[in-house]
């Protein structure tokens, strides 16, 4: 590995995944000096994890779906010679003399010795991806629960199982991607219970027609959990868990327009594990505390605004994939290509035909994915009522060990109308994930008291995005050991939601616009 503390590059891509793969290949085609940068120490993102070399696995490509892209992506970084900095943990981006970026990063941060990196960059490329949602229930913090993205990393990296009698439960299709690997590799999964229901795609047609791959990856989980007799509840939700150790059982409740759980349906499943997960969070941390502008997402999270280009509203500031709003890797290697193509014409100062074309069809087919990305949104948006699931003593934050009765107290009796509010109340959220896990239900408790809050359409409100100086952990000897930054002017002030006006493609409708707050 090059001593990456002493490196310069034209662009530099933070994020391993399908959108930062396709987006480093894309600009190294065109000319550009790229770094890609990942906390990882292979290539794949969440998407394409699979197994450490030292288990041996000698055909991990049958635990996935598209292996031959993640193939064919790699072997575009390696003809293009790109640079790989595997085991980099990036926590800050800040401008640097007004021409360019500093990227900071930890090079082997779970490591004896973890040292800082600097990199220099003219742009830079944020495909960071997404963390699982987690509504809470009663029982969710017993051993055995694990999150439906959790249990599909076990599978991947780890050849493992959460259990061997495993319910997978939440919302949103990466339900029925876990549960039919899960079975594949042989756990007995008695039912997957989707909080939602599928007839709300049948609203758009339109979105639908131009996704025909989705119906067909749909049809394909549709069918292997067929083949191994797995059923499927709608409009349902595992509202308690069971067991003292460990998970011995789950109680399934149907739900009412609201995702409010319907008197006396609740019945009693047994099994050892439970996979869920209410859908996925764009990670975007890096990005608000650059000040990019956001916008709420149809299923109740925040995302980047983005014009036609893949480009923030702060300038040589690119973002690709899950950051823009969940749609699935598909998606993401469109958004990266686009958004890599989109750096090098720009950096490069011209604009050639050939490129121009590219993105443009580019941005057509993004177009199109995109659309299907918020249909699928809307139809797996948490309602406002399942916090009717929770009881006094349900802890919400697992970290600071918070109840939703304490939380509940603090809008009440204390005044809360906000998540930061109740954290300052309560601790909720001050925990090592920092609200990542906790952060969506303490803002719905608290919005429980707000009249009229806004939030998305739903009344599932999230959490407001804060700009933090540190988007991770890290040590106090590596920022003491820092050399003085130079004199910086500072990121330039977003001016709206609207994209750049010398946009090379057409931009879309402008998205409402939030601002994170400092």
């Amino acid at each position: 590995m090059p001593d990456s503390a002493s490196e310069a590059h034209d662009l530099v891509v933070i994020g391993a995944g399908v959108a930062g793969l396709a987006g480093a290949a894309a600009a190294r085609e065109y000319g550009l000096d790229v770094a890609l940068v990942d906390a990882a120490e292979q290539v794949g993102g969440q998407y394409y994890r699979h197994p450490a070399p030292g288990l041996g696995a000698t055909r991990p490509q049958a635990l996935h779906h598209g292996w031959s892209v993640l193939t064919g992506l790699r072997r575009r970084l390696a003809e293009g010679q790109v640079t790989w900095l595997n085991g980099h943990q990036v926590w800050s981006v800040v401008r640097e003399d007004g021409a360019g970026w500093a990227v900071h990063a930890v090079h082997g941060a779970e490591g004896p010795s973890p040292r800082p990196v600097l990199l220099r960059a003219r742009a830079v490329l944020l495909a960071t991806g997404a963390y699982e949602r987690q509504l809470p229930f009663p029982g969710w913090t017993l051993p055995g629960v694990v999150g439906a993205g959790g249990a599909q990393a076990m599978l991947k990296s780890g050849l493992v199982l959460p259990g061997s009698r495993v319910v997978v439960a939440g919302s949103g299709p990466l339900l029925l991607a876990v549960a039919s690997s899960l079975a594949a590799a042989g756990a007995r999964v008695p039912a997957v219970v989707e909080a939602a229901g599928y007839l709300r795609y049948a609203r758009h047609p339109l979105a639908l027609a131009g996704s025909p791959q989705k119906l067909v990856e749909a049809a394909r989980h549709g069918t292997a959990l067929l083949r191994h007799r797995v059923r499927l509840h709608t409009r349902s939700a595992v509202t308690a868990v069971h067991g003292t150790d460990r998970v011995a059982g789950v109680t399934v409740s149907r739900l009412d327009g609201d995702w409010r759980p319907v008197p006396g349906t609740g019945r009693r499943v047994d099994c050892d594990a439970l996979a869920v997960g209410h859908g996925l969070a764009p990670q975007i941390e890096l990005a608000t505390g650059l000040g990019c502008a956001i916008r709420w997402t149809p299923d109740g999270t925040r995302a980047l605004v983005l014009d036609a280009e893949q480009r923030t509203s702060v300038p040589g500031i690119w973002a690709a994939g899950e950051t823009g709003g969940v749609g699935g890797a598909q998606l993401a290697r469109v958004e990266g290509e686009l958004a890599g193509v989109s750096a090098a014409v720009r950096l490069r100062g011209g604009a050639e035909a050939a490129a121009v074309r590219r993105i443009r069809r580019l941005g057509r087919r993004r177009d199109r994915m995109r659309a299907f990305a918020d249909t699928m949104a809307a139809a797996h948006a948490p309602g406002p009522g399942w916090t009717d699931w929770l009881s006094q003593d349900t802890e919400v934050c697992r970290c600071e060990e918070v109840t939703a009765g304490r939380v509940r107290e603090a809008v009440a009796d204390l005044g809360a109308r906000d998540a930061r509010t109740v954290k300052l109340l309560t601790r909720a959220g001050m925990g090592w994930c920092q609200g990542r896990v906790c952060g969506a239900a303490v803002a719905c408790l608290a919005a429980e008291g707000a009249d009229g809050a806004d939030g998305a359409a739903s009344g599932a409100v999230p959490p407001s995005p804060e700009r933090r100086p540190l988007a991770v952990p890290v040590p106090l000897g590596l920022l003491a050991a820092l050399p003085e930054p130079a004199e910086s002017t500072g990121p330039p002030a977003p001016t709206g939601g609207t994209a750049p006006p010398e946009s090379l493609a057409s931009a879309g409708p402008t998205a409402p616009v939030d601002r994170p707050q400092p």
